[in-house]
């Protein structure tokens, strides 16, 4: 029979959310039931919660949960009651992408991760009679409880603590560790920048400096977050309210730098991310401008330097391999994270979300059971 659980509900576009008594679906063949420990509170979240994206309300957000597996359906074979999990983004195990082990960039990412539905248009969440939109990032982790499938989710070795901080791992964090290491492919030795120095940016330049980069170069507009950058391995922090950034770059770098990330999501900051490269140099595109946007580049720049630009979702990384290799980062001293996080508790997530929004937090997350 369904379970009573308490949730957090967005019912309205730029609201605040209630905490609110619901039930929640049995896991079917298929599903996970996981008890949720902590959950991180993502700029994606509150880009739905600004109604940006079609995401349906009501609904219960969050898509970076860690917990403790309570039940499986009968054909789960991954995990098992008592493990902890990590929730990542949800993929459909079946097209071309997912079959190349190119999950971030599976055919259906969208539908699957922002719908807010099961994919046969269910939803597992109800309010008395009333339903709720649920299976955000196939999990709705603002929650007490979450329905997983074996697609999202990630065992690991953690429990207590640990696992309370594990959950940014699933999408903020690896998105910025994953785009230096997986989708740039950063070379030691050499030079990297990063535009924006939010959780992403900063989970990046952790990235850049686990991996050898000779210079790493902090662009943003709030000096405590450039403070903090340079206290995690970046060697060069620049104002882009004071400064000639790409004249700047070129000039540290020595002529422009080989790896460049914008996490921003501005198309007048990407074409500076684009012009700070040096021949042969690759930028990477993290941030989502707005719908119908267009970046636009010099042509004979980008063309005659031989430069590369791509768009990266969720840093290209499978996460059952990736985020174990993140923890073992930390664990190691070389990817301490743990200095983006203020915990909160579930009860206060609005100013979580407020906290996160005014840029007095990173990275918020919520302690739930």
């Amino acid at each position: 029979m369904p379970l009573n659980i308490q949730a957090a509900v967005a019912r309205k576009q730029d609201g605040d959310l209630s905490i609110e008594d619901l039930t929640l679906d049995d896991p079917r063949d298929d599903e996970i039931l996981v008890k949720v420990v902590a959950t991180g509170v993502c700029h994606t979240d509150l880009v739905v919660i600004a109604g940006h994206l079609p995401t349906p309300m009501p609904v219960v957000l969050g898509h970076e949960g860690a917990g403790i597996v309570e039940a499986v359906g009968a054909k789960v074979t991954k995990v098992k009651p008592g493990d902890s999990v990590v929730m990542t983004y949800n993929t459909c195990g079946t097209c071309p992408s997912c079959r190349d082990d190119a999950m971030s960039y599976c055919y259906e990412f969208f539908p699957r991760n922002f719908f807010a539905t099961r994919p046969d248009g269910s939803l597992p969440l109800q309010a008395g009679s009333d339903p709720v939109h649920g299976n955000f990032f196939g999990q709705s982790s603002w929650a007490t409880h979450a329905l997983a499938t074996e697609r999202n989710v990630v065992k690991v070795d953690a429990t207590g603590d640990e696992l309370a901080l594990m959950g940014p791992l699933a999408c903020g964090v690896q998105t910025g560790a994953g785009t230096v290491i997986n989708a740039l492919k950063l070379e030691a030795g050499k030079s990297f920048v990063c535009f924006g120095a939010g959780s992403v940016g900063l989970s990046a330049i952790l990235a850049a400096a686990a991996q050898g980069a000779s210079q790493i170069i902090a662009v943003d507009m709030h000096g405590s977050r450039l403070d903090l950058a340079r206290e995690l391995g970046a060697t060069d922090t620049l104002n882009a309210a004071d400064e000639d950034i790409v004249a700047r770059i070129k000039e540290i770098t020595g002529g422009g730098a080989a790896y460049a990330l914008d996490t921003t999501g501005l198309t007048p900051v990407i074409r500076q991310a684009v012009e700070a490269l040096a021949p042969r140099g690759k930028a990477a595109v993290l941030g989502a401008p707005a719908p119908g946007s267009e970046i636009i580049v010099d042509n004979t720049d980008f063309m005659s330097t031989g430069k590369t630009l791509m768009g990266v979702v969720e840093g290209e990384s499978d996460g059952d391999t990736f985020i174990p290799q993140l923890i073992e980062l930390w664990r190691a001293g070389r990817f301490p994270f743990d200095r983006l996080v203020t915990f909160y508790p579930f009860s206060e997530i609005n100013r979580a979300i407020h906290d996160s929004h005014a840029g007095t937090t990173i990275k918020p997350i919520l302690r739930i059971g």
